[in-house]
């Protein structure tokens, strides 16, 4: 008989629409206690002012109030999100900075929650929050349901990352070429093209056609954002 884990990651596998994989997250996080969950996710491009999205079940009223409010600027647990992975539980403390923000969200009953942050290798970033209106996260909970809550972050990170990824950004580094790929990394260890056409023995006409196709590419403006990007990308590992 399978998990409750098991049967949720061959359901996901077989999920390609962004909406159907969040809501088997949310059945899921009804299954651990709670009644609202939200996944945000970030793109680790541009850099001045990366694209995001996020998909919740809150109250229609309060997800409309939070993006007028522009609350993602200030809530403190997305902050956290940036900084740490550590799991952190929601209360009065961690919200005193912005007690308007917790007054509204506890008016449309999102008043005991814990939240998660996931990363990985590509610098795109995630976080779960699951919340309830009634009943605070006991310390007997967390030992008993934390370690399921942890895996349900990392499942739903993965799952949505594949599902919204493809809508966030293009797919440019597909069609960069291994030499493109390896000019851009010694560009990255800061080579001119000068010292990078000596090591790779063609010449500086050459190096400089590859950068030329990685920028165009990676549509970029110059080298060393193509080299930013790659780097952000995973493309340079």
């Amino acid at each position: 008989m399978k998990s409750w884990a098991e049967e949720l990651l061959h359901e996901l596998n077989h999920t390609s629409s962004d909406a159907e994989i969040f809501s088997k997250i949310a059945v899921a996080a009804r299954g651990l206690g709670f009644e609202f969950c939200a996944y945000g996710l970030r793109a680790p491009w541009p850099l001045s002012k990366p694209k995001t999205r996020l998909l919740s079940n809150y109250p229609e009223a309060w997800k409309r109030r939070y993006q007028e409010a522009r609350y993602d600027e200030v809530d403190p647990t997305v902050q956290h999100a940036r900084r740490s992975q550590a799991p952190i539980v929601w209360n009065d403390a961690l919200f005193s900075g912005v007690p308007q923000l917790w007054r509204e969200a506890q008016s449309y009953g999102l008043r005991y929650g814990w939240a998660q942050s996931a990363f990985d290798s590509c610098g795109v970033g995630g976080m779960l929050t699951l919340a309830r209106s009634r009943d605070p996260l006991t310390s007997e909970e967390l030992a008993e349901n934390e370690v399921k809550m942890r895996w349900l972050v990392s499942t739903a990170h993965l799952s949505l990352k594949r599902a919204l990824m493809p809508t966030l950004m293009d797919d440019p580094e597909r069609g960069l070429t291994d030499r493109e790929v390896e000019v851009l990394k010694w560009a990255a260890d800061g080579k001119t093209s000068g010292e990078i056409s000596k090591i790779l023995v063609i010449s500086v006409d050459t190096v400089n056609f590859h950068v030329k196709n990685a920028v165009t590419k990676l549509k970029t403006t110059n080298k060393t954002a193509a080299v930013v990007r790659a780097a952000m990308l995973g493309l340079l590992q």
